[in-house]
């Protein structure tokens, strides 16, 4: 099963989630509010063979990295450290993250998706 994950009232997610209706795919969504963002959920997506890397995973165009004090931002320089910072932040984590059967994608792209819809099992 396709899992989304992400904030409800993030828009992109909201498109994203209305996409994956339109489409008829069952998938789950996972609520970074309720939930949280462990570590080993961070690693299992930064580890995937077809999935992100942490640059790609930190949404450092969001609100909450850019009220984070210059510090903090300044001292996430490697997976490590970005792991640490999305966890103790979920909202910085750049939405949504879908995990497909084969492979974790970021963000919303409808051709991406449309592609990985061809992968998924009939």
């Amino acid at each position: 099963m396709v899992k989304l994950y992400g904030i409800p009232n993030c828009d992109t997610v909201k498109k994203a989630r209305a996409w994956l209706q339109a489409q008829g795919v069952p998938f789950e969504f996972v609520d970074f509010k309720k939930t949280g963002a462990p570590a080993v959920l961070l690693h299992t997506w930064l580890d995937h063979p077809h999935g992100p890397d942490w640059q790609t995973l930190l949404n450092r165009r969001g609100t909450t990295w850019r009220t984070l004090p210059p510090q903090e931002q300044a001292a996430v320089t490697d997976t490590d450290t970005a792991i640490a910072l999305m966890e103790a932040h979920p909202s910085a984590i750049k939405r949504p993250v879908v995990a497909w059967p084969d492979r974790v994608t970021v963000g919303f792209d409808v051709d991406a998706w449309a592609n990985e819809l061809t992968r998924l099992p009939t």
